[in-house]
Parts: C-alpha cells; sequence; structure tokens
C-alpha cells in the first residue's frame, strides 16, 4: 500500500499539537494529527480543564460554609465526591469532543495510533487495523509529558497516587501526604484540604510554588497555613512503607527523619518527556534529560522536524505550547513568525488563594543586574475585593528604574489568574511604568489593584 502524503504530521493531538494542526490547516495545508490516547491530550482529558473543574467544587464548598458572612443561611453543608468527579469528566468529556468536531471541521484527517520516525520526512502508525505508512515535509512532535516517578516513591492507584488517581479517587483522603509544590502538587493539596482532608506539603526546595517570587510564596504558605495545611520545606520523602491501608513516610528535614503516617500520598514531583519509541536516536535528534532539544523556532536540527510543547521543555504550560504549535505550522506555510518568548508566558495555579505571575521575579531581576522598583499592592485595599469579601491578597510590580520596562508581575488571591493577563498583554506591547499609569482602570474592579502597585513602585500609590 502506497504510503500517503501530507503538507505536514503532528504526532500528539494535546493543546499543542491540535493547534498546530488547525493553524496549519488554515493556512492550507494538508494535514494528519496521530495520537495514540486520546484528542486533547493531557490538558483536556487529566490536566487542566477537569482539575479547574474539580478545584471550582471545591470553591463553591469553601464559600457554602461561609454564608453567614454574606447575610446567607447553609445549613448541613456536605459534599459528595462521586458526583464532584463526574462534573470534572463530563467537562472533560465536552471539550474533547469538540476537539473532535474542530479536526473535521477543519478537514484534518486524525488517526489514532502509535506513530514512529522513520525517516526525516515518513512516520509509520500502528493502528488498531495494522499499519499506515505516511509522508510529510512538516513533521511536528508533540507528544507531551508524563508524571516523573522517584523510585521507591512509584504510584500503586490505592495508597500511592499520580494526578490521574487524584482526578479519579478511589476514595477520599482523610490524612493526605502531598510531595512537591509546583502547580499540581499545590493544587490537588488545596482541592482535598478544602473538602476536609488533613493535609501535608512536602517540598524538597527552600519554599513551596519554587518559581514564584518569594514575597508570594511566603503569602501563599501562611494562607495554605491558615486553612490547616501543614507545610514542610527543605524537606524530603526518603521511603514509604505501605502497609494495608495505611503508608508510613520517612521524611527527612534538617538532617533529622521523621516518620508520618498517611492513608493516602500524592506524589507531584515533576514531569519526563515522551521520547520513547518515536526513532528519534535513528535520525540523530538530540534529547536532553528526557526532553527534546530546539531552538527559540522548535527546530530540531533535523530538517523538516520541529518539536512543541511539553516534550520540548519548560516552562509546562498548555499555552505555551498551543503558541508554538501556531509558530511552527506558519513557518510550514512558509511564514515568519516571532518566536515565543518563554519569560512573557503567565503561569497560574488555581490553589486556594490563586497564584499568577509573568516575568521575572524581584530576585531573579536583580541577579540579571537590573536596578529595581518594586510595588506592592494588598488586596485590603480595594473596594471590590472587600465587597467580594476576598480582601486577602497582593499584587508585585517588579520595573527597570532606568528604563520602565515591566520586568514582572506577581499575584497571589482571588481572580488573579484572570488579571494576571492584563501585565501579559503589557510586556507583549512592552509598555512602561508611564503607559500603565495613565491608563484608567475601571471602578470597583480588582484590576484597579494593578494600577496601585504600578504607583506604589513609584511611590505613588493613592489608597493604601
Amino acid at each position: 500500500m502506497a504510503a500517503q502524503s501530507y503538507d505536514m504530521i503532528v504526532i500528539g493531538a494535546g493543546p499543542g499539537g491540535y493547534v498546530a494542526a488547525i493553524r496549519a490547516a488554515q493556512l492550507g495545508l494538508k494535514v494528519a494529527v496521530v495520537e495514540r490516547e486520546h484528542l486533547g491530550g493531557i490538558c483536556l482529558n487529566w490536566g487542566c480543564i477537569p482539575t479547574k473543574a474539580m478545584l471550582r467544587s471545591s470553591e463553591v464548598f469553601h464559600l457554602m460554609h461561609r454564608a453567614k458572612e454574606f447575610g446567607l443561611k447553609a445549613e448541613k453543608i456536605d459534599y459528595d465526591l462521586d458526583a464532584v468527579v463526574k462534573r470534572s469528566r463530563d467537562v472533560a468529556k465536552q471539550l474533547t469532543s469538540g476537539v473532535g468536531h474542530l479536526m473535521k471541521k477543519n478537514k484534518i484527517t486524525t488517526i489514532m495510533g502509535e506513530a514512529k520516525l522513520t525517516g526525516k520526512d515518513k512516520v509509520s502508525v500502528k493502528t488498531e487495523k495494522g499499519s499506515e505508512e505516511l509522508t510529510a515535509k512538516t513533521i511536528v512532535l508533540a507528544t507531551g509529558a508524563r508524571a516523573r516517578e522517584l523510585p521507591g516513591l512509584e504510584a500503586d492507584g490505592d495508597l500511592v497516587w499520580t494526578y490521574k488517581h487524584a482526578l479519579k479517587p478511589p476514595r477520599m483522603p482523610k490524612k493526605l501526604l502531598v510531595i512537591g509544590s509546583g502547580a499540581i502538587g499545590i493544587e490537588f493539596a488545596s482541592f482535598y484540604n478544602t473538602l476536609g482532608a488533613e493535609t501535608t506539603v512536602v517540598e524538597v526546595m527552600d519554599r513551596i510554588l519554587p518559581v514564584e517570587d518569594a514575597e508570594i510564596a511566603k503569602f501563599a504558605k501562611k494562607a495554605f497555613e491558615k486553612q490547616g495545611m501543614k507545610i514542610m520545606e527543605k524537606s524530603t520523602v526518603k521511603q514509604l512503607d505501605r502497609a494495608k491501608g495505611k503508608v508510613t513516610a520517612h521524611i527527612e528535614s534538617g538532617g533529622k527523619t521523621e516518620k508520618l503516617e498517611f492513608d493516602t500520598v500524592i506524589s507531584a514531583v515533576g514531569i519526563v518527556g515522551n521520547t520513547e519509541n518515536l526513532g528519534l536516536d535513528d535520525l540523530g535528534i538530540k534529547v536532553d534529560r528526557t526532553h527534546v532539544v530546539v531552538d527559540e523556532y522548535c527546530r530540531t536540527g533535523v530538517e523538516g522536524i520541529y518539536a512543541i510543547g511539553d516534550l520540548a521543555g519548560a516552562p509546562w504550560l498548555a499555552h505555551k505550547a498551543s503558541h508554538e504549535g501556531v509558530m511552527v505550522a506558519e513557518m510550514a506555510a512558509g511564514g515568519h513568525p516571532h518566536p515565543v518568548r518563554p519569560d512573557s508566558i503567565a503561569g497560574c495555579t488555581y490553589c486556594h488563594p490563586q497564584v499568577a505571575s509573568v516575568g521575572l521575579t524581584e530576585a531573579k531581576a536583580k541577579e540579571a543586574g537590573y536596578d529595581v522598583k518594586i510595588g506592592n499592592f494588598p488586596f485590603i485595599g480595594n473596594g471590590k475585593a472587600i465587597a467580594l469579601g476576598e480582601a486577602e491578597g497582593m499584587i508585585k510590580t517588579v520595573f527597570d528604574s532606568k528604563t520602565g520596562e515591566l520586568l514582572g508581575a506577581h499575584m497571589v488571591g482571588a481572580e488573579v489568574t484572570e488579571l494576571i493577563q492584563g501585565y501579559v498583554v503589557g510586556r507583549q506591547l512592552e509598555t512602561t511604568e508611564e503607559d500603565l499609569m495613565h491608563t484608567v482602570f475601571p471602578h470597583p474592579t480588582l484590576s484597579e489593584m494593578m494600577h496601585e502597585s504600578v504607583l506604589d513602585a513609584y511611590g505613588r500609590a493613592v489608597h493604601y
């Protein structure tokens, strides 16, 4: 059987792959997407979307307990974990079926199966029916990543969970240990803690949320502890002793090891790229610590082969993958797009309170040799935050004192994952403090705090 010929083959249909395919199709290319598991990838099925649905349930549950504050009555407040999970799965399903519809609408060929590169323009796909041979001038690797498993801390789905088990839990944990305090770990800690699990978070670095600004991480830690979470920084889980219905964790902290008992452990210690069985070695495609090595345009060094998204390294964010997908599609169609700048990509963590940031932290800006001006504004100084009953939080801005360039913005508090985009747009448009100061923000909104934080950096904050 002759090989089917395309202009572009995309391997992996997550937020990087399916977006690359759609943009290429819009530009008139003939496109095939190969996916081994499910359209939408981890993001839609097991990541961004279902976790947000679950966190929304815990947020509403938390608010119901505060009913009295708002002059409302709610009694015998409870939850049904199975129903919470079902809603989350239904939300994920709705979106993945939407991706299938978009593939059809854009006349993209979808092949369910496992792909392997057999040449720089050749792909062999193992499907249920046998194997298919495809050729294309451009091949985009978008195979994503999976949870890192540390020796001795491997998940078993019963006592020790990965994010997948945590999204379809076999039971409600009573005493929960979360290993790792990046976005994934903290979101699950927040969800289960809000629903009543006695939660401990262990982080090997000197602070939780290690990629965030130190001041923001410290504020978030205080809020989590106030909610009853136990947080252990500069600590390592050395081993897990598993017995019937319980796990004894050996946790080393400050040279001492203590043994603590839990009924559930969630491991969230990073990710590894899905580089196996793709035929990368045979083509000389370089892999460094499980991630494909690429340049700023996601080129692998082998002509016509690109790698995007989590497979191509940090930041491990769906929106980064999507933009890289668009960039690569435009290049394949003969365009000259700008490269995606990692320092202008916002990171959002949907714990309670939320955390969001873009650009350089104060420490990183100083490290890079900038003379900085720092602005801070607290939620307590904002009318809308007080009216919402969400007066805990802060917004921090980092400027280059010589040029007025906005180097970074960091937030913790209600809805900051929505607010951050204002600063992202500002950075994209190369804004200065003057532009931001002259911008009129609507009242009463949380966004006014963004204005005040900028003003504060220059000693001009009005409301605090």
